[in-house]
């Protein structure tokens, strides 16, 4: 169900510079380099040199080893959550994010653990199908100044841009972007990984962005 959408990164950069990646536990050429800031970027760099691409992207439902190392990603005695939930798109620190849709503020905040979010954007968007909210991960701090509950973007216009390990969760720079349905609740901030037990109701709640935007 693609929804015309503008680019979620710098429109300077052409929809051909987009690959898409393999970052899963299948990929034998990854091994445990997600689990390190500077060795991912080192691998994704080098992905992206094959061709002269900008912008790597993906990870739907991907599972990743990468959460194994944080302990808020699994509690004690319960399943590990390692199924991403969103879309990763993995361009150069400073990368400016632009609203794929109108929308507006609903939250936002810096969540600040090593491999959390860092800070975080939510927007409402209003789509022919209703309202679904917008999740973008992974932010520098400056874009979070300015910010209100109710803020209205253009399609298209500015919101972000992309911030280093030290202000991002401690990953190479990339914006999660992630949709949502319902946020049970959530303030600045939502799960972007689940057990393998709560994939029916992710995959519900949590729809594939890449068919909204139909960017491919």
């Amino acid at each position: 169900m693609p929804v015309p959408a503008h680019l979620l990164l710098d429109p300077g950069i052409p929809r051909s510079a987009y690959r898409a990646v393999d970052l899963s536990t299948g990929n034998p050429k990854l091994g445990n380099a997600l689990r390190d800031a500077g060795r991912c970027q080192e691998y994704l760099k080098a992905f992206l040199r094959e061709n002269g691409w900008q912008v790597a992207y993906g990870g739907y439902l991907e599972q990743r080893d990468l959460y194994r190392g944080f302990g808020h990603f699994n509690p004690k005695g319960q399943q590990p959550r390692e199924y991403h939930l969103g879309v990763d798109f993995w361009a150069q620190g400073g990368t400016t994010v632009h609203a794929p849709w109108e929308g507006r503020v609903h939250s936002w905040a810096n969540r600040d653990a090593p491999g959390d979010y860092g800070p975080v954007i939510l927007l409402e968007h209003l789509l022919e199908e209703g309202a679904i909210f917008g999740l973008y991960g992974h932010l520098s701090l400056e874009s979070l100044n300015g910010l209100h509950a109710g803020k209205s973007f253009r399609a298209g216009e500015r919101i972000a841009c992309l911030g280093s390990p030290k202000e991002n969760g401690g990953y190479a720079p990339h914006l999660h972007f992630q949709l949502i349905r319902d946020l049970r609740g959530n303030q600045g901030d939502f799960p972007g990984v689940c057990a393998f037990s709560e994939l029916p109701f992710f995959r519900k709640n949590c729809p594939d962005p890449m068919v909204f935007l139909g960017y491919f």
